[in-house]
């Protein structure tokens, strides 16, 4: 309410007299405690008015007699009138705060309160008010949750309760709950995780898969509540709850665990607790080496334990230090592993796999021999693999022989050199030969892709090329089982793909290659042929198509481009390094360097073998092939495999994928097609993860997009501050010139979106490195190191650099502002006439800087660019504006006839016109020189 207000003569209200009057009234029968009479009162004097600043502080004085009465809708109505009228009313705001209040819409009312804070911050009332409120928000909430907490556990428990929705509903409301921190605490504390192991104990799937995904929420990012967790529910039992066969129970199972890793690997590397928690680690891990060999645990279970393992043991980065945890993992569970990977498929006794155990158990083999840091911790590996191998085989007969043959193939497809060594025992390799002319189909299987791993590895490729290849044809032309068949054939494909893209190096006849790879074709478009067995045709075509004759007419094959995409998308995941390998040959993005022509000619003379570049392999042909891979939908094929959690993304499959990725991007106008199939964010992980060189290409892509397209709809909402490490990664010194020079420009269009931005890029300390590009002697580096700095010239403390005591940044943008090439020139004094409008301290360091700073702006003012003379007036006019004495040094040269003579150009130069005029002037009011009569 207010006090009596006296109106001005240019108000009327009708009668004149009696609103200030009823108004008056008002207050004082407010002040009285009479509040329906005070409304009275305030609604008489808002019928006579008219005045909207009087009708709000009316409605607010009415807001105020409502909530005395309790009427709190009118009281919110009112003080939201006089809220329309003037936003920053506080008062209007504090009473509509309290009416919400008491209407019980907190979040509003809080809304309001924050507002009153924001415009009177040391009001006490106010803070007070909100801390309250906060409290009682927090209280109300609790004691909601409480109840909601109890009512859902009531109805998933209850063994009468029959209505399906209504338990489906509190399942979703719970892990919802879960979701916040607040309610997970809440359901902790209401020993939630004893009823969700009852929940558990049920064996109903949908009951199963509630509580797994709740006790997620419990444990994520909280270590005191997963160890409460894991103490309650036991590993046993979560162990045996991944192994069931219901799919998504496992995989939820799977989930939990991950994130109880998670968690309690946060708390051992901050030295919380830290043995305890390496403890129930290693427990984890015992229990899920365990469910590895045990019969009574499903297919899927067996390979979500594998995935968990490969995602949890290896260390991140050879930057930890500690591979203990692997090194326990081989001592305690390499056999374990590799039973899974020898398992043979149909065998008497065979553990249940999937068609992706095997690869699984490769890439964790791989995975934990590539963590070993010594000499020593290889030989114990390679010794564990032997005596495995050895155990099998001797002793075993036929059963043995296989199972050892098997464990040798997933050694090859995993640690190759551990697969080599046990491949030297003697006779392994006699053995695999002798199966492979086996009239039974599985062990034909097992020998023949033996066989294939082990042509790739070079130790053994004589032996084989002198014993394997006339075996293998045989197998090709008699065999009657397309199964036996295609792997044969894919054998044939490696012996015959040893010369890679030497174009002389041919190792078959004239068209047998060609015939090789329409009938590897025919198979992968043969949907009758089952996934696993169509996956030897594209390992076969990885191969082929080193031959740019059977990339032509892979390429042209659409029918077989999409059965290749769709088996990636299969279940079948191993055939992912195959499609990469193909695609890597079909857009030659595989690594090859110009040869030396003075190491040519010398090869030439000395009669050595010179490579030679098929014909069909240059630039048009390949800019052909890049279209036909992108019409087929070769980018949404790969956005789909890097955004799933697959254990075949591997390491060096991303970075062929990058490969692609890159050479899919080279011709500017492809690029919005890469992007329109999902593919500027597929890359954002590929730039982050793998090998150095795959993040290099991935980053190097992401640059080549954000340079020629709109990054905001490239990368959209938050997606863009993710590109901005992947691009400032380029900048390393390592790095090639050309990645450096794309990565500047990249960065340079990032930092012209947005402050944010800006800041992102300082963040990641990029300064520093462009900075030391401005000095590179490739002017195109230079001018784009240039160019990124103006525009992260417009962020305050950039800004802040430039006026550093000692620094040479402004000497050389004014040095720069004087060189030849018209766009360094251009980024330069653009930088300058920025910084100069910002800081008048920059403008009167200009002439201390460099004895040719006059003449550098006198050059700028005579370009023949209006580009450059706007900026050099606009230098001169912000100059002129900082101070008397370098107006003056500015009026005593040749400057003031140019600018005299510029400002008279108003039609054709309105700008630079402008700018020169405002410098004339400001040297009249100085007093330094006399307006010219003639243009007054």
């Amino acid at each position: 309410w207010e006090r009596p207000w006296t109106p001005g003569p240019e108000v009327r209200p009708l009668p004149p007299s009696r609103n200030p009057l009823l108004r008056e009234r008002g207050n004082a029968l407010f002040q009285a405690g009479d509040h329906a009479a005070a409304l009275a009162a305030y609604t008489e004097a808002l019928s006579l008015c008219e005045a909207e600043p009087e009708q709000a502080v009316l409605h607010r004085n009415r807001a105020a007699c409502y909530l005395k009465l309790e009427d709190y809708a009118k009281a919110e109505t009112d003080a939201s009138k006089a809220i329309e009228a003037n936003g920053r009313d506080v008062k209007a705001l504090f009473r509509r705060s309290q009416a919400l209040q008491k209407l019980g819409r907190l979040d509003q009312a809080v809304s309001d309160l924050q507002r009153c804070v924001s415009l009177e911050p040391k009001n006490k009332a106010f803070q007070e008010a909100l801390r309250a409120l906060g409290s009682s928000m927090h209280e109300r909430t609790m004691s909601c949750t409480d109840s909601k907490v109890e009512q859902m556990f009531q109805i998933l428990l209850d063994p009468d309760e029959k209505d399906e929705d209504k338990k489906q509903k509190a399942a979703q409301n719970l892990i919802v709950l879960a979701r916040e921190e607040a309610g997970a605490e809440k359901i902790f504390q209401s020993d939630g995780v004893q009823l969700l192991t009852r929940l558990l104990d049920t064996a109903k799937a949908d009951l199963m898969l509630a509580a797994l995904r709740t006790l997620v929420g419990l444990c994520t990012g909280h270590r005191s509540r997963t160890a409460a967790v894991l103490a309650e529910l036991e590993a046993p039992r979560l162990s045996a709850v991944l192994g069931v066969e219901h799919e998504q129970v496992s995989l939820a199972a799977c989930n939990l665990l991950h994130m109880m890793f998670d968690s309690l690997k946060e708390g051992l590397q901050k030295d919380f607790r830290g043995k305890e928690d390496a403890v129930d680690l290693k427990v984890l891990i015992k229990h899920l080496l365990e469910l590895l060999v045990l019969e009574g645990a499903s297919a899927h279970g067996r390979d979500n334990a594998l995935n968990l393992l490969i995602k949890v043991v290896p260390r991140k980065s050879s930057k930890e230090t500690n591979n203990s945890l692997s090194l326990w993992v081989i001592d305690q569970g390499l056999k374990k592993v590799l039973e899974v990977g020898s398992t043979v498929c149909g065998a008497p006794g065979s553990l249940p796999v999937t068609e992706n155990s095997r690869m699984s158990a490769s890439v964790l083999l791989s995975k934990l021999y590539d963590d070993l840091k010594c000499d020593a911790e290889r030989e114990n590996f390679h010794r564990l693999c032997k005596d495995y191998v050895r155990s099998w085989f001797e002793g075993h007969e036929l059963a043995g022989k296989l199972r050892a043959v098997q464990a040798v193939s997933c050694l090859l497809q995993g640690p190759s050199d551990a697969g080599n060594g046990v491949l030297e025992l003697e006779g392994m390799m006699d053995s695999v030969l002798s199966l492979c002319a086996s009239v039974c189909e599985s062990h034909q299987l097992v020998a023949v892709e033996a066989l294939i791993h082990a042509a790739d590895k070079a130790k053994r490729a004589s032996f084989i090329t002198a014993n394997g290849v006339s075996l293998l044809k045989e197998i090709y032309k008699h065999s009657e089982r397309d199964s036996i068949r295609i792997r044969a054939l894919v054998g044939l494909c490696k012996l015959g793909s040893a010369g890679g893209t030497d174009f002389s190096m041919k190792q078959f006849a004239e068209g047998s290659t060609m015939k090789l790879a329409k009938q590897c074709r025919k198979w992968l478009c043969n949907e009758a042929i089952d996934a696993g067995t169509r996956r030897w045709a594209v390992e076969g075509l990885a191969y082929l198509t080193f031959d740019a004759d059977v990339k032509e007419e892979f390429v042209e094959d659409k029918a077989a481009m999409q059965a290749m995409f769709h088996l990636v998308r299969s279940e079948d995941r191993s055939v992912l390094y195959a499609v990469a390998s193909t695609l890597v040959n079909c857009t030659n993005s595989y690594d090859h360097e110009e040869p030396d022509p003075q190491m040519l000619e010398l090869a030439k003379y000395a009669k050595q073998h010179i490579p030679e570049q098929h014909p069909k392999d240059k630039p048009d042909f390949l800019k052909r092939r890049v279209r036909k891979l992108l019409t087929a939908g070769v980018v949404s094929a790969f956005a789909c495999i890097v955004k799933s959690e697959n254990p075949a993304l591997t390491d060096s499959c991303r970075e062929l994928i990058s490969r692609v990725f890159l050479a899919l991007v080279e011709e500017a106008e492809d690029r919005g097609s890469v992007v329109a199939q999902g593919g500027g964010k597929a890359l954002i992980p590929l730039s982050l993860e793998g090998t150095e060189v795959g993040q290099t290409k991935a980053a190097q892509a992401l640059a080549k997009i954000t340079i020629t397209s709109n990054p905001e709809l490239a990368f959209p909402g938050e997606r863009i501050y993710e590109v901005v490490r992947p691009l400032v990664s380029l900048l390393h010194l390592q790095r090639t010139g050309l990645e450096n020079f794309e990565g500047l420009m990249a960065l340079t269009n990032l930092a012209g979106i947005s402050e944010r931005l800006r800041q992102k890029i300082l963040k990641e300390k990029a300064v520093p490195m462009i900075e030391g590009y401005m000095f590179e002697e490739h002017e195109l580096i230079r001018l784009a190191a240039t160019e990124c700095m103006c525009n992260m010239a417009m962020s305050k403390e950039v800004q802040e650099l430039f006026l550093a005591e000692g620094s040479d940044r402004l000497k050389l943008m004014v040095l720069y502002s004087g060189e030849e090439d018209e766009k360094l020139r251009r980024a330069a004094s653009g930088t300058l006439a920025m910084l100069t409008a910002l800081h008048p301290a920059i403008c009167k360091r200009i002439p201390q800087v460099t004895v040719h700073w006059l003449e550098i702006l006198q050059a700028l003012l005579l370009s023949p660019s209006t580009e450059l003379q706007h900026r050099g007036a606009v230098v001169v006019m912000n100059m002129v504006a900082a101070e008397r004495e370098v107006a003056e040094q500015l009026m005593a040269s040749e400057t003031l006839e140019i600018l005299s003579v510029l400002a008279k150009d108003d039609q054709d130069k309105p700008r630079v016109a402008q700018a020169a005029k405002a410098s004339l002037a400001q040297a009249v009011a100085y007093g330094l020189i006399q307006p010219n009569p003639s243009q007054a």
